[in-house]
């Protein structure tokens, strides 16, 4: 057959996909288009033959031989999720801040009876003003990781957290305040995806779902001792009831940067920038190669070299506007919706919760006393939901979770049409909100970390959470502008009735999720690239088969075949814009 001639930087992967309906007996296949291409690649067969090895090897992996064999990485990724813990302190301190006395006399007004109030627009304006910086940091972490690597963006994120505080501690007035969260929000942006991504890149199939969902873990413990700082703090009447929290923040940054920089690279990204030999070393670094006599890197690093491989034929570019284009555009829509539902299945209200118990009828010293109780249920949730996701999968329990919140929503509304004199209405609407957030964090807030990491591209995972995560925090702060006027007396007042408004947001919720959610459940990342470019229905990513080393009728050369010039085990510089020969069926 005659050279092509193309230039496969622009080429349109649609034309090149196969239907799953050609496939038999349920098996999805790379296109042959994709294998030819890389028949040319130097060193390509000892490179699949490597890769096939590694990838049967992760898959065969069972969860115990996992923590064993990468126990260091463990390690690693959970020091870098430790980050979160300053985000989710921050976004619960500050709207726990609007029930707390002192903070109130300090930045709200007088109202008629002689109480404090913040206003219910800077109340949406303080909370805002963090989602709007993490807005700016999650675009510039997109490209800053890419180029320099995560750790040299974590450490530059934590030292900017470090100078940042110093503003909220010495506010003045809510304007200095507004600007405080802006800034701070910025390097929270990088957290929120450098994080994830990370703990996706380091772990193995087995161990993905527990230390990508940790990061939600990490978000409840930062909510928990927020909670249980400003408790101890009720009794302070001075200005240091609301400046000390603040403070507490620089506990954190200093730990974690000692620790990154004694940790590894992602090996996913060396080999993305072709440093397959440092990717090599990384890998050792994160692994006890002791405690498994059969534990290969070379497979491990030509898996990876392989998929990377692959998504350059399945999809040119790394840019944003990629993340768009082709079988990418399926994988973004479910990352942004996926991440989406987080914000729009009523989690506002536990965001809000000291400020709503208090509305709702309840002291200031029960409301903190609640808030605590329910971020001590968010964080037993999560770790429920490892053995969980290990036994239904992540379609199931995002699914269920819905339908569990859905109810939880209809009865809070319900209940919530009682009225305020009635105390056991408030504390049954307290216990409900206490349900709702064991729930959510059993189901919808540990999953959602593992989907968003698992379901998108190896190239673009950075930027396709990126784009997932600040679609997020636009709802998110689309919530925190008419939460408070949906909670406030001096606004709309709609109290616990707004579990209405809410159950209405989470049945749109789960019908998407049903339609179009698939299950990433025990799945390389080369056999997700294969499903999605196969268009396989979300409904059956579970039970079709698929290969990422064979096509319908081509399939890549074994070491043992002649695959003509090699170039050595790693030697994948310079491809993509050769021409092609097919002498034959194989491709080659």
């Amino acid at each position: 057959m005659a050279s092509t001639g193309r230039d496969f930087a622009t080429r349109d992967p649609k034309a090149e996909m196969i239907e799953v309906g050609q496939q038999a007996d349920g098996l999805a296949t790379a296109n042959d288009g994709a294998l030819r291409r890389m028949s040319v690649i130097p060193g390509i067969a000892e490179i699949s033959d490597g890769a096939i090895a590694g990838t049967d090897a992760e898959k065969k992996m069972g969860i115990m031989e996992g923590f064993k064999l990468y126990p260091k990485a463990v390690g690693w990724s959970m020091l870098l999720s430790t980050a979160i813990v300053m985000e989710g302190y921050d976004v619960v301190l500050l709207a726990s801040f609007y029930a707390f006395p002192q903070f109130q006399q300090k930045y709200g007004v007088i109202q008629p009876d002689g109480s404090y109030q913040v206003s219910a627009a800077w109340q949406a304006g303080l909370s805002n003003g963090a989602n709007v910086g993490e807005i700016l940091g999650l675009f510039a972490n997109g490209i800053i990781s890419e180029k320099f690597g995560y750790r040299k963006t974590m450490i530059g994120s934590l030292f900017l957290v470090i100078c940042f505080i110093f503003i909220p501690f010495f506010a003045q007035n809510v304007q200095m305040l507004l600007a405080a969260e802006i800034l701070c929000g910025i390097p929270w942006g990088v957290f929120q995806t450098l994080t994830t991504a990370y703990a996706a890149e380091v772990m193995p199939v087995p161990l993905r779902c527990y230390l990508t969902t940790y990061v939600n873990l990490c978000w409840v413990m930062g909510q928990f001792i927020a909670s249980g700082v400003l408790r101890g703090m009720l009794g302070n009447t001075t200005q240091w009831a609301y400046r000390i929290p603040f403070a507490i923040q620089w506990i954190w940054p200093l730990p974690i940067i000692i620790g990154v920089i004694f940790a590894p690279e992602s090996p996913w990204w060396l080999v993305r920038q072709g440093r397959n030999e440092e990717a090599k070393k990384a890998l050792l670094r994160l692994t006890s190669p002791k405690s498994d006599p059969n534990f290969n890197a070379d497979e491990t690093i030509d898996m990876m070299i392989h998929t990377n491989e692959l998504e350059k034929e399945l999809s040119a570019g790394t840019s944003y506007l990629d993340c768009f284009k082709g079988i990418d555009l399926r994988r973004t829509e479910i990352l942004v919706v996926v991440w989406s539902i987080q914000n729009a299945c009523g989690s506002a209200f536990m965001g809000f919760s000291t400020y709503f118990y208090e509305q709702a009828g309840l002291a200031p010293t029960n409301s903190f006393d609640m808030s605590m109780a329910q971020y001590a249920l968010g964080a037993i949730g999560t770790m429920l939901s490892w053995f969980l996701m290990a036994k239904a999968g992540r379609r199931t329990l995002y699914l269920w979770g819905l339908v569990a919140l859905c109810c939880l929503l209809l009865l809070i509304g319900f209940i919530g049409i009682a009225p305020a004199s009635n105390k056991s209405a408030s504390w049954a609407i307290g216990s409900m909100l206490l349900i709702y957030t064991f729930t959510y964090d059993l189901t919808i807030g540990p999953v959602c970390y593992s989907l968003v990491a698992e379901l998108s591209s190896t190239r673009l995972r950075t930027k396709s959470i990126v784009i997932a995560r600040n679609v997020y925090n636009i709802i998110g702060i689309i919530n925190n502008i008419w939460t408070p006027y949906m909670l406030n007396p001096s606004a709309w007042n709609w109290g616990a009735k707004t579990g209405f408004f809410w159950f209405g947001a989470c049945c749109l919720c789960l019908l998407w999720t049903y339609f179009r959610l698939p299950e990433p459940k025990g799945r390389t990342y080369g056999e997700l690239d294969i499903l999605f470019s196969n268009k396989v229905s979300a409904r059956k990513f579970k039970s079709t088969d698929a290969t990422q080393f064979q096509g319908e009728t081509v399939r890549l050369a074994s070491v043992s075949e002649e695959v003509g010039e090699k170039s050595g085990r790693y030697g994948v510089e310079g491809v993509g814009e050769k021409e092609i020969e097919i002498a034959d069926g194989r491709g080659i």
